[in-house]
C-alpha cells in the first residue's frame, strides 16, 4: 500500500463489553501488523450528538441496574429488521453530518462495528456519500442476537459461536458473508502463563485455599452484596476475590461491613487475567465478555443472572456444554459450589473446558481484518468526504422512489388528477336530458 491503512472500531460504551471487544481486536491487530496500521476506537452513538442517543452509555447503566424490565421491553420492541431499519433511518437523518465528521477525522480504509446499533448508521453513510472503506461487523453476543446484528450492508459478519452462526442463517443472512471465529477476548488472557500459586503471589493473597472470583460486570449490577454475605457465612475457609467494577458505592458498602481478611474487595480492575488465573471457580453474570474470558482461562463458571434478553442464551451455552452452573438466587449458589468443588466433578468440568471455546478469537478476527485490508476498495473512486455545504445539499435532496408499490401509487394519483380535469358543468345537462320526456 502507498499509505498507512487506517481501521476504525465503531462502538458504544453501553456496558463494558463492546469497548473491551474492540480493545481486544485492536491489541491483536497491533501484534500482527507491528505498527503498520493506524487504529481508532470511537463511540459512534455518543458522536451522533443527538439527545438520548448520545447519552446511551449512562442510560444503559440505569436500565441494566434499576429498570431491567424496561430494557427488555425496548429489546423486544426493536427486535425486527423493519423496525430497526426505521429506527436507524430516523437517527441517521438527524445525525448523518456528525457521523461523516468521524470518518473525515479518522479516514478509515476499514470500519469494524462492534455494536449492533451502529451498524446501519455506518452502512447508510457509506452508501449515501459513496465512501470507499470496507465494512465488517463483529458480533459480541453469543447466542441471543438482536436483529440489528444482521446488517445486509456489511461485507462480512464475524460471529463467535456456532449458535450465533446458525441463528443468522435461519434469519436469511447469506452464508458467504458469515465468518466463525472465537470471541474477541484480549490476547493477554491466552498469553498469561502463570500458575495459580504464581498468580496468587502476584496478588498478595493466600496460596492454598480454594478461591472464588465473584464479579458482576463493569457497572457492578446484580445481587453482589447478597452473594458475598451468603458465601461468607457458608464457606468460612474459602478465599473470595470480589470485583465491584465501576460501582464505587457498592465497593464502599462492602468494605464497611468489616469482612474477614480472606475476602478481598476490588473496584474496576485491569488485571482480570491474573485474578482469574488465581481462582478455582468464577462467579459472574451472563455477560459475554467476562464469561468468555473465564472460559478462555479454562475456569468453571457459575452464572448468577442475565442482564437483558440478549444474555439469556449465554446461560444455555454454559449448561448445554456442562461448563458450570446457573444460580439465579443467592440461596442456590451454595449447592452449586458444593457440586463443583467435588474433585471428580471439578476435573471433568475442566477437561470439557479444554476444547470449549477458541482462545485466540481476537487474533483470528485481526487476521480477517488484515486480509480485508489487502483487497481493493469496494468502490473504484477514492474515499470522497464532502464539505458541510455539500452535505446539506445531499441531506435536502428528495429521495427518488423506485419501488413497484411507489410507482403504482404514482399511477393512481395521475389517473385521479386526469379525472378531476373533467368539467362538472356538463353533468347537470346530462342528468336533465335523461329526465326529459320524449317529444311527440
Amino acid at each position: 500500500m502507498d499509505h498507512t491503512p487506517s481501521v476504525l472500531f465503531a462502538i458504544s460504551d453501553t456496558g463494558g463489553g463492546h469497548r473491551a471487544g474492540a480493545a481486544a481486536i485492536d491489541a491483536a491487530l497491533a501484534q500482527l501488523a507491528d505498527g503498520t496500521v493506524d487504529r481508532h476506537i470511537v463511540d459512534m452513538l455518543t458522536s451522533t450528538g443527538l439527545p438520548l442517543i448520545k447519552d446511551a452509555p449512562d442510560l444503559y447503566n440505569q436500565l441494566s441496574t434499576r429498570w431491567l424490565s424496561v430494557f427488555d421491553l425496548m429489546f423486544q420492541m426493536t427486535d425486527g429488521r423493519r423496525r430497526i431499519d426505521a429506527l436507524t433511518q430516523f437517527v441517521y437523518l438527524s445525525a448523518h453530518r456528525n457521523i461523516v465528521r468521524v470518518f473525515e477525522e479518522t479516514r478509515p480504509d476499514l470500519v469494524v462495528s462492534v455494536h449492533p446499533l451502529v451498524n446501519r448508521l455506518i452502512g447508510n453513510a457509506r452508501r449515501t456519500y459513496r465512501l470507499s472503506f470496507h465494512f465488517v461487523t463483529v458480533v459480541t453476543d453469543l447466542v441471543s442476537l438482536h436483529s440489528a446484528w444482521a446488517d445486509p450492508g456489511a461485507e462480512l459478519c464475524i460471529v463467535p459461536t456456532e449458535e450465533a452462526y446458525q441463528l443468522l442463517l435461519r434469519r436469511g443472512f447469506p452464508a458467504r458473508k458469515l465468518v466463525r471465529t472465537g470471541f474477541p477476548v484480549h490476547p493477554k488472557f491466552a498469553a498469561y502463563a502463570g500458575t495459580r500459586r504464581e498468580a496468587r503471589a502476584t496478588l498478595g493473597i493466600e496460596p492454598d485455599p480454594f478461591t472464588l472470583l465473584i464479579t458482576s460486570g463493569g457497572v457492578g449490577s446484580g445481587q453482589l452484596r447478597e452473594l458475598v454475605l451468603t458465601l461468607e457465612q457458608a464457606y468460612p475457609a474459602l478465599q473470595l476475590l470480589v470485583v465491584t467494577g465501576k460501582n464505587a458505592s457498592l465497593r464502599a458498602e462492602l468494605e464497611a461491613l468489616g469482612l474477614r481478611p480472606s475476602i478481598r474487595i476490588y473496584g474496576f480492575v485491569n488485571n482480570m487475567e491474573v485474578l482469574m488465573a488465581a481462582s478455582d471457580i468464577i462467579v459472574t453474570k451472563a455477560g459475554p465478555g467476562t464469561l468468555m474470558e473465564a472460559l478462555v482461562m479454562r475456569r468453571p463458571v457459575i452464572v448468577t443472572e442475565a442482564v437483558g434478553m440478549q444474555e439469556r442464551g449465554n446461560i444455555d451455552l454454559v449448561l448445554n456444554r456442562e461448563l458450570g452452573a446457573f444460580c439465579p438466587t443467592p440461596d442456590r449458589i451454595v449447592p452449586a459450589i458444593d457440586g463443583l468443588m467435588d474433585p471428580a466433578t471439578y476435573a471433568a468440568t475442566v477437561a470439557r473446558l479444554a476444547e470449549a471455546v477458541p482462545r485466540d478469537g481476537a487474533t483470528q478476527i485481526a487476521q480477517v481484518v488484515l486480509d480485508r485490508l489487502q483487497l481493493p476498495p469496494p468502490s473504484r473512486r477514492r474515499m470522497r468526504l464532502l464539505n458541510i455545504d455539500a452535505i446539506r445539499q445531499i441531506g435536502a435532496r428528495r429521495p427518488r422512489l423506485h419501488l413497484p408499490a411507489a410507482r403504482a401509487r404514482q399511477r393512481r394519483r395521475a389517473r385521479a388528477a386526469r379525472l378531476r380535469t373533467i368539467s362538472i358543468r356538463n353533468l347537470p345537462r346530462w342528468r336533465k336530458s335523461r329526465r326529459a320526456p320524449p317529444s311527440g
